[in-house]
């Protein structure tokens, strides 16, 4: 795709139910390409060739066109896709962990899902309309996820913090803009350190 051309838990719909009118081969072919996104994305970037999607995805470019006529929708999809995942984690984690445990836990899945996505950070911080989609699907589907988890810890006494969700997500997506590589080690470790200061706040 060219620089033009090319280039959402609650009252959100994931993609699969939002295409759910087309064809069976239709969908087939859109799967495939979501799926194909996903791992190209993971290994050369949000901004890789379409031809190189619709390769692996065994699929001509004219399908990627047909269904995804810019980029920014077929990276929206994709990271839907990924959001959900990412979204119910939370209500799992806080089933397995103490909330704190389980607050931590989550904030690692959520950098690790930052991070291994090469650009998305780069997109999310920057002001391309193209990209203009991505921060309110993380705003209106992660945002809610995150809260819960921290009212519970706040609840049992576990944190105390005086920050919004908002800009956790935001702090931990800033961390992975000096990701290299893939390697989240220390993101990862100044993510725990953030975690240790809100439990230091809860026991003062």
């Amino acid at each position: 795709m060219n620089d033009k051309t090319e280039d959402r838990n609650e009252g959100l719909e994931p993609r699969q139910q939002a295409v759910r009118g087309v064809r069976a081969d239709a969908q087939r072919n859109i799967n495939a390409l979501l799926q194909s996104a996903m791992t190209v994305f993971a290994t050369s970037g949000v901004d890789a060739p379409v031809r190189e999607i619709a390769d692996n995805a065994g699929v001509g470019v004219g399908t990627v066109y047909r269904h995804f006529p810019l980029r920014s929708d077929l990276i929206e999809a994709v990271f839907r896709q990924e959001i959900d995942a990412c979204a119910d984690a939370a209500v799992d984690l806080a089933n397995k962990y103490k909330p704190v445990e389980a607050l931590e836990r989550w904030m690692l899945c959520y950098l690790e899902f930052i991070a291994t996505k090469r650009g998305l950070a780069a997109a999310l911080h920057s002001n391309d309309p193209t990209y203009g989609t991505l921060p309110i699907c993380f705003v209106e589907e992660l945002s809610p996820a995150l809260k819960t988890l921290i009212e519970t810890a706040t609840a049992a006494d576990e944190v105390s913090v005086k920050i919004t969700p908002d800009e956790l997500l935001w702090a931990v997506a800033s961390l992975c803009t000096a990701v290299d590589n893939g390697d989240i080690e220390h993101a990862k470790n100044t993510v725990s350190l953030l975690v240790d200061g809100l439990r230091y706040r809860a026991n003062r």
